[in-house]
């Protein structure tokens, strides 16, 4: 629309948004851009399905304003130190027996599955992410489960999942319609961000056997923590060092594979490895869920 002065995160602002928000800082000159974020969060009803205010999202929404010189916003307070380095870190490291496991799936007995975020274990799930998964432990950021694998007392496997790429054509050729048609229901799908099988662990069909598992239960867990199932898993396999046997044999289903361009890549060039994007639906009418309204 011609009167759309700008459009962030799937809402477009006009000029009546943005008149909105200059009386809001003319009448409230007390207030941080924190405050006035949760405000204009209110004021829009702009929440997460879980309740939560979208408050960090707004904050950029109105620095892209800012910027854009739309609106003039309070001087910052506070400058908080950039995470990405804390989000790396791991907690005092735990001790584990790394003695070989091997034999069937059946000989490793009954496997339980913890949900282990804001746990005791969660610093466990980290350092073993950390020191033996090849990307490494970063902590995730949105919406995200994190599972970890028991045989008796021992873990055998660490699986993350969290909120999905925002765009990849491939993923809108697979719902067979472009990211707009369902940006807004992105939070229905869960991208698997880190798959570890221990390295001391040799067991046939573990790795599908787990992802069949998680399948069966992931979305009634993200409904208890963030009020909204799942209808759709991805995943990326890195082809320089996996061959996807494990999704292939859990029955998800290859897309294809990337054109080796990150989000940091210029003029079109390959910046990362080949990788190849798997999805798995849950349920028949996935489509029809993520296009709805």
């Amino acid at each position: 629309m011609y009167d759309v002065l700008l459009s962030y995160r799937g809402r477009q602002i006009r000029d009546a948004e943005v008149t909105f928000l200059r009386e809001l800082i003319a009448q409230n000159p007390d207030l941080s851009r924190r405050r006035l974020s949760v405000k204009v969060c209110e004021a829009w009803h702009w929440v997460q399905p879980n309740g939560q205010t979208r408050d960090m999202v707004c904050r950029g929404l109105m620095l892209a304003l800012h910027r854009a010189g739309h609106i003039q916003l309070p001087a910052k307070r506070y400058s908080p130190p950039n995470n990405a380095i804390a989000h790396r870190r791991v907690a005092a490291s735990e001790v584990y027996d790394t003695t070989p496991i091997e034999g069937s799936l059946a000989s490793l007995g009954p496997l339980t599955i913890r949900l282990v975020r804001r746990s005791t274990d969660e610093t466990l799930f980290a350092q073993l992410l950390r020191d033996h998964h090849y990307l490494g432990y970063s902590r995730p950021v949105g919406e995200h489960l994190k599972y970890l694998v028991m045989a008796g007392e021992r873990p055998v496997a660490c699986l993350a999942w969290s909120s999905a790429p925002l765009q990849l054509n491939l993923r809108d050729q697979f719902v067979g319609a472009p990211k707009q048609a369902y940006r807004h229901n992105l939070h229905q799908i869960a991208y698997n961000s880190r798959y570890l099988i221990l390295p001391w662990v040799n067991v046939r069909h573990l790795a599908s056997h787990l992802l069949g598992r998680i399948a069966r239960q992931i979305s009634a867990d993200w409904q208890d923590l963030y009020k909204h199932p799942i209808q759709l898993l991805e995943s990326f396999v890195d082809i320089e060092r996996f061959r996807g046997t494990c999704y292939r044999a859990a029955n998800w289903i290859c897309l294809g594979r990337s054109l080796g361009r990150g989000t940091k890549a210029k003029y079109g060039q390959p910046d990362c490895s080949i990788k190849e994007l798997w999805v798995y639906p849950l349920g028949k009418h996935f489509r029809q869920r993520l296009l709805a309204p």
